[in-house]
């Protein structure tokens, strides 16, 4: 099954920048889709902020469109989250996911399959 490992959180200025990584293991030379979900402090449910399907079509939340980028190393079996432009309301737990299926929406119930999470704080 899917085995996934983040890494990259840490505690940035507002207006920096981070890259967050996933390693991805265990797919058996399935196709997969993958994206990444954050829990911010106090607030209700994950929420989906990009997704990168196997056709690899890439999807955003309004809320990091045009300052986040999804993208993918085949050869490295790792996804990349590239953060700009960072908020203190980007503050959360980013946590990969994935699923065995061709397309996936932005939703976290999309994917079966997720890692143990990394912490990114942005200070105003």
């Amino acid at each position: 099954q899917l085995q996934l490992l983040e890494s990259g959180g840490a505690s940035v200025q507002a207006g920096g920048s981070l890259t967050l990584s996933c390693v991805v293991s265990g797919s058996g030379g399935r196709s997969y889709s993958m994206g990444w979900i954050r829990q911010g402090p106090g607030k209700e449910g994950a929420e989906g902020i990009a997704t990168l399907d196997d056709y690899g079509t890439t999807k955003y939340a309004d809320s990091v469109k045009g300052r986040f980028t999804i993208s993918k190393d085949n050869a490295k079996n790792t996804l990349y989250l590239q953060l700009n432009s960072l908020k203190p309301e980007d503050t959360a737990v980013y946590y990969c996911a994935a699923d065995y299926k061709f397309r996936a929406g932005l939703g976290p119930s999309e994917y079966n399959y997720w890692g143990q999470g990394t912490q990114v704080t942005v200070s105003s």
